[in-house]
């Protein structure tokens, strides 16, 4: 492949029987691999401080990897990403029941949701860079979700990010809230991702119960081991004494992100501790979820020859709120019969 360009090629086979594809885009010194089987980042590289291009993000090598994965590794996941409370909702006055995957809640859009489908992909050059469009149709009734609504999920690679694109439109009245669940890591996998840097441009997250839905209210951070408005370690505060973190087993909680803080501006900032590689997300979406991989079973056999565990990598998951449709005081993910909506997030390297 040269400086900028892409290869599709075939992945296997799921256990229904369909084919997958394993897609990998250049755009040097970015490179970037993703798989039809859930619309997944499969693997990106990028440069460090020294501008050598090396893995960032935990995964495997094969197909089988992913269908026994226990942790989303880099899925796009829906309809609704995140916990929904008793796994229902009442929209326009009728109740849905939703398939319940976490305890009595349903998470990251119940056991069948979009991270085990196996979508349509068209892949293509820009002027950006080289891109993949995945598509699929998530019929009335998926995983107890009202509507059919048509998805379309874009990876776009260029010089210094990935950047991705989550559209839907509706037949009739739903809720939508997609995300990527990419675990990253800018040491390499196989390591404790705690020594990373964070600056977060958040005063604020969501307060949550034992089981991690939310109460409906905001909690300033100020002060608290969740306050990053001035960049410190990951691991810094992570086991300080503090309900929320105690809930979590470290950091598992929504941020609440100003307007200022959106695209195009920078949310969050992340310098890792050995390699001096320093990546940006930019994100449309009103909040993210910070989750630091606390529980990555140990001994987790990833990619090549790298062993996984708790917190040896770390997720930023641009979304609309969590269990939002069963709370109006917080932003609506409801798409209404017709209507479509598009969210954006970019992860950016920069220069140390």
């Amino acid at each position: 492949m040269t400086d900028s360009g892409f290869e599709r090629m075939p992945w296997g086979k799921t256990p229904e029987g369909d084919n997958v594809e394993l897609i990998k885009l250049v755009c040097s010194p970015m490179r970037l691999a993703v798989s039809t089987y859930g619309a997944t980042m499969v693997s990106l590289c990028a440069p460090d401080a020294q501008g050598i291009s090396d893995e960032v993000v935990l995964g495997y090598d094969s197909l089988q990897g992913y269908l026994d994965d226990p942790c989303y590794f880099g899925r796009v996941v829906g309809r609704v990403a995140n916990r929904i409370s008793g796994a229902r909702f009442v929209l326009n006055g009728k109740e849905y029941r939703l398939d319940r995957n976490y305890g009595v809640h349903q998470l990251h859009g119940g056991k069948r949701g979009f991270h085990c489908r196996v979508w349509q992909a068209q892949v293509s050059t820009s002027s950006q860079g080289p891109r993949v469009v995945f598509s699929r149709r998530s019929g009335d009734g998926e995983q107890g979700f009202p509507g059919a609504t048509d998805v379309e999920v874009t990876y776009t690679l260029t010089t210094n990010s990935v950047r991705l694109s989550f559209a839907a439109k509706a037949e009739a009245d739903t809720v939508v809230n997609m995300t990527n669940h990419a675990y990253f890591n800018l040491d390499g996998p196989g390591k404790s991702c705690l020594g990373h840097e964070l600056w977060i441009d958040s005063k604020y997250c969501l307060d949550v119960d034992s089981d991690l839905i939310p109460s409906g209210k905001l909690v300033s951070v100020a002060g608290t081991p969740l306050d990053f408005f001035e960049p410190r370690a990951l691991g810094a505060r992570i086991d300080a004494a503090h309900e929320l973190t105690e809930i979590g087993t470290g950091y598992d909680h929504f941020y609440v992100l100003e307007e200022s803080a959106r695209m195009p501006g920078c949310a969050v900032r992340v310098r890792g501790g050995e390699s001096g590689r320093v990546m940006e997300m930019r994100t449309t979406y009103p909040g993210f979820q910070l989750y630091s991989g606390n529980h990555i079973p140990k001994g987790l056999f990833g990619r090549g020859r790298d062993v996984y565990g708790p917190r040896h990598g770390f997720c930023l998951e641009a979304q609309g709120y969590p269990d939002a449709p069963n709370r109006p005081e917080f932003p609506s993910v409801v798409l209404a019969a017709g209507e479509s909506v598009t969210q954006e997030t970019e992860y950016r390297f920069i220069s140390g």
